[in-house]
């Protein structure tokens, strides 16, 4: 990896043109106040600069940085496991191949009023934003200069606790906006692994890239990270805290799918 930069790290000339070319989706889904504050927001990079470690790879491009002290992420954590409620039942299932498994892991979603979230057969209705789940999105907002209208909380009671490879490349979320993933609790493995070179018999060979997310930190997912790369988190026996997970994203609703659809 690039060592940490002192400065706002610099996107990509790749990650800048996908940006610009995706720009009018940005602008109608998650209604920006002004196309210039839009614009003026991509040219001037994050708000709030933070030492940002810039990884790339082919088709992969993220930023990393360490959003919260070591003290503020433990007080955060406790905060989140008095507010956080996850889901139980069948919205604590998912569907693959017919068929319903229970997630290896504990999940709830938050956001702005009447937005859903659907993967493997299951729609999840976001909660109203708790006081801590909105302190953090200020913060990453602070970071990033995105402001997110959504969150999926995953809760990892252990390192037998995983979710295993995966994009987020659901209808629901803005192409033009980066995902935004926050850790809190234990360290733990993150790996990404081209689309390519996955599988006994991969097309080709492609380096995965391993990374270990530590507790206070961001992880920006900038595209075209998710088109690319699947990414998970193994199992790793050695880990024997908890750890919670914060994916900012934003969703288009359903009225604004159909907006931003070709006109017949």
């Amino acid at each position: 990896m690039d060592p940490f930069l002192t400065q706002a790290k610099k996107r990509s000339a790749h990650s800048m043109n996908w940006e610009k070319e995706h720009h009018w989706k940005k602008f109608k889904a998650c209604k920006e106040d002004e196309w210039e504050e839009e614009e003026s927001s991509i040219e001037e990079e994050f708000s709030h600069p933070l030492p940002w470690q810039k990884i790339e790879a082919e088709g992969l491009d993220c930023d990393y940085a360490l959003l919260f002290s070591k003290d503020e992420a433990d007080r955060l954590f406790n905060e989140l496991e008095e507010e956080v409620e996850y889901f139980t039942g069948e919205k604590a299932q998912i569907r693959v191949f017919g068929k319903h498994y229970s997630v290896p892991r504990k999940q709830a979603t938050y956001g702005d009023p009447g937005l859903m979230y659907s993967f493997s057969g299951v729609h999840l209705l976001a909660r109203p934003w708790t006081p801590t789940l909105d302190y953090i999105r200020d913060a990453v907002t602070k970071a990033t200069g995105r402001t997110f209208n959504f969150v999926l909380v995953n809760r990892y009671k252990d390192g037998s606790d995983h979710i295993g490879e995966h994009r987020d490349d659901e209808k629901e979320l803005d192409p033009g906006f980066p995902i935004a993933s926050v850790s809190l609790g234990a360290a733990r493995d993150f790996v990404f692994r081209h689309r390519e070179a996955r599988g006994r018999k991969p097309r080709r060979h492609i380096d995965p890239v391993k990374l270990e997310l530590a507790p206070g930190s961001l992880l920006l997912m900038n595209q075209p990270t998710n088109t690319y790369w699947y990414h998970s988190l193994p199992a790793r026996k050695r880990v024997l805290t908890p750890r919670i997970n914060l994916t900012f994203r934003c969703i288009v609703s359903q009225a604004q799918q159909q907006e931003l659809r070709p006109s017949q």
